[in-house]
């Protein structure tokens, strides 16, 4: 008896289970209908293959299917996929019941209809960014379930109709960036009856014009605004202040004007606030420190005037504070930064600003980047720098800061620092020499230097060399005497000593406007990263070693007036560049000259010469050449 019991139980499982296969295949059994649409997208695309296949047509088997109970696709989810070909809208408007499509990050191009959105009326999320796609947006979404729509970084281009968001009353996030959308900004997305739980709008990156018009405010959901590089005009509107829970406002490279409200500070959840590159102007609020969770302040080259607000430094949280290139002004050395434990740069060049650097901000050990030049500062380095163990870069010129071997002293020991500029202060000074800087170690990961304009007397020291990192050193309009080479236009007398080869980072190499004499080492050709070459106006003859040719990144070329002769390397990319290059060398021949060139002598004894006489006893170390005239760093460079 009980075996029998145990044989129906077993019966009985078995028959749950066969019953539960044929209902679990009933329920995922693809629609005929979409699976030709899907086939028939597939078939537009010319790579990868996407492994579907005809001959049972199960797609919801299928890889980026997923299908609801009633066999329904409702998601076409293939994202990074590399696919590439021409979008077919018309097959994926088949697909009535999808709610998820993502084809983002592919290579899929074409137009898509205004068919298309009308069509997928179910859909919650639509994501079709990094694509190259095009065509314009229709009058309306048709889906009242959207909530998420990206298009961004394709080829969509048109107005964005004001009508477009009237039927999505659950969209939470609309990204149109990186496109060729124009017009107006649509300011109805946030009116009433349309997008109450709207998070996030981006219209970056287009060729959106006029005044932002008022309606933003009534996005009370809204976290995130983006609306930069455009061609936006006039002033903020003022009800953008009542988006209360906004965490990020992003308008740089505008014409945008005015002045900074003081209810900004009504934006409690503020983070980030960047209006770069535009026209603001007036002061900045006094209130502004109350903005506790701002973390990105970037307000460079706008008209801003007067002195920073005192509050600014309840801003705890804040890593990030560029101020440069505008009019402010005040007694920097008076602001206390030592609360700001989480700055890590701080930018405040371009502006009238007085006073010494200010001790406080050494207590801000997150310091990586300091920017404080051309403003009216003065005063010495302080010791107190060396805190500062992630420091990487410094800027200071033209100011009026003085003790240069002092801070050379100091600095040398910041073991991060990766680019120093000074150029325009410390005017009048001695450089230091090898003396003041005995048992020099330091500067080990320096790239950057530049000591331009800074009227320095002296030679350049021995100390220089021991800079193995080096990129560029711009030390132009100084007084530097000896027969030591530093930069163009100096009355230096030397040759070009062939260890300049060993400078293996060099970009730039300018000796023009000299007494450089002998030949053109052949070792210039180890230096495969130079971008710019130039011994115009020096004594230089024997010939152009065609081993140059091998410098691929060489954009700026020039020998001119020299005593260079016989053929110029025929067959490489030297003889590119403009005749201008090569004029004022009586000897010299073959194009881009006009000067035919005698008959062929023997080039390889001439190239021996110059590796030869490239070894003689008349030559400077290699780390007294490299210099670029004309050298521009920017602040974040």
């Amino acid at each position: 008896m009980l075996v029998q019991a145990y044989n129906l139980m077993a019966h009985a499982f078995l028959l749950f289970l066969l019953f539960s296969c044929i209902i679990s295949t009933n329920i995922h059994a693809c629609k005929q209908t979409e699976c030709s649409s899907l086939l028939s997208f597939a078939s537009t695309l010319s790579s990868p293959p996407l492994n579907w296949t005809s001959i049972d047509c199960d797609c919801c088997h299928w890889k980026g299917i997923t299908c609801d109970q009633d066999g329904w696709v409702t998601r076409l989810l293939l994202p990074s996929k590399g696919l590439k070909g021409d979008i077919s809208p018309f097959s994926l408007a088949n697909l009535t019941h999808l709610t998820h499509l993502n084809l983002s990050h592919n290579s899929l191009y074409g137009s898509l209809e205004t068919q298309f959105f009308f069509s997928l009326n179910q859909l919650e999320i639509l994501d079709l960014s990094y694509n190259r796609l095009f065509g314009e947006l229709p009058l309306s979404l048709s889906s009242s379930n959207i909530r998420t729509v990206d298009l961004s970084s394709n080829g969509f281009f048109g107005s964005i109709p004001s009508s477009f968001f009237q039927q999505a009353s659950n969209l939470t996030s609309f990204n149109v960036s990186n496109n060729i959308f124009t017009g107006y900004v649509p300011s109805s997305i946030c009116l009433q009856h349309s997008s109450p739980f709207l998070r996030l709008l981006d219209f970056s990156s287009n060729l959106f014009n006029g005044d932002l018009a008022p309606g933003l405010g009534k996005c009370s959901e809204l976290q995130v605004f983006h609306a930069g590089h455009n061609y936006l005009s006039g002033l903020l509107p003022e009800d953008i202040y009542n988006a209360t829970k906004l965490e990020e406002i992003s308008l740089p490279l505008n014409s945008l004007h005015g002045a900074i409200s003081d209810n900004i500070v009504n934006l409690s959840n503020l983070a980030t606030l960047d209006l770069y590159y535009n026209h603001f102007g007036g002061e900045l609020p006094l209130n502004l420190g109350k903005l506790s969770k701002l973390k990105f302040v970037n307000l460079d080259f706008n008209n801003l005037e007067g002195a920073l607000p005192p509050s600014l430094i309840n801003c705890t949280k804040i890593m990030e504070l560029l101020l440069g290139s505008n009019n402010l002004e005040g007694d920097i050395s008076m602001l206390d930064f030592s609360r700001l434990s989480q700055l890590a740069k701080l930018d405040l060049r371009k502006n009238n600003f007085i006073g010494t650097i200010p001790r406080s901000l050494y207590s801000c050990r997150s310091l990586k980047a300091i920017g404080l030049s051309e403003n009216h500062l003065e005063g010495q380095i302080e010791a107190e720098i060396l805190s500062l163990k992630s420091f990487s870069f410094l800027s200071l010129g033209y100011n009026r800061f003085t003790n240069l071997t002092g801070a050379m002293k100091i600095l040398m020991n910041c073991r991060s620092l990766h680019a120093l500029l000074l150029s325009g202060s410390f005017v009048g000074e001695g450089i230091p020499s090898d003396d003041d800087m005995v048992d020099f170690d330091g500067f080990q990961n320096l790239r950057v230097f530049s000591l331009a304009y800074c009227n320095l007397t002296g030679q350049i020291p021995v100390w220089l060399s021991k800079l193995k990192n080096l990129e560029m050193l711009v030390m132009g309009f100084n007084q530097i005497t000896g027969p030591i080479p530093n930069i163009s236009n100096n009355n230096i007398v030397a040759e070009i000593p062939t260890k300049i080869g060993q400078s293996h980072l060099l970009q730039g190499l300018t000796l023009g406007y000299n007494n450089f004499s002998g030949i053109i080492p052949d070792q210039i050709s180890n230096l495969k990263n130079l971008e710019i070459l130039d011994f115009s106006t020096n004594h230089l003859s024997g010939i152009i070693p065609s081993s140059l040719a091998s410098l691929n990144f060489l954009k700026e070329f020039n020998v001119s007036y020299n005593n260079l002769e016989e053929p110029i390397p025929t067959g490489t990319q030297l003889q590119s560049f403009n005749a201008s290059a090569f004029e004022g060398n009586p000897k010299l021949c073959s194009a881009p000259l006009l000067n035919k060139c005698r008959p062929n002598k023997d080039m390889d004894a001439d190239n021996k010469n110059n590796n030869d006489e490239g070894n003689g006893h008349h030559q400077l170390p290699w780390f007294y050449i490299f210099a670029v005239l004309g050298f521009i760093v920017g602040f974040w460079g």
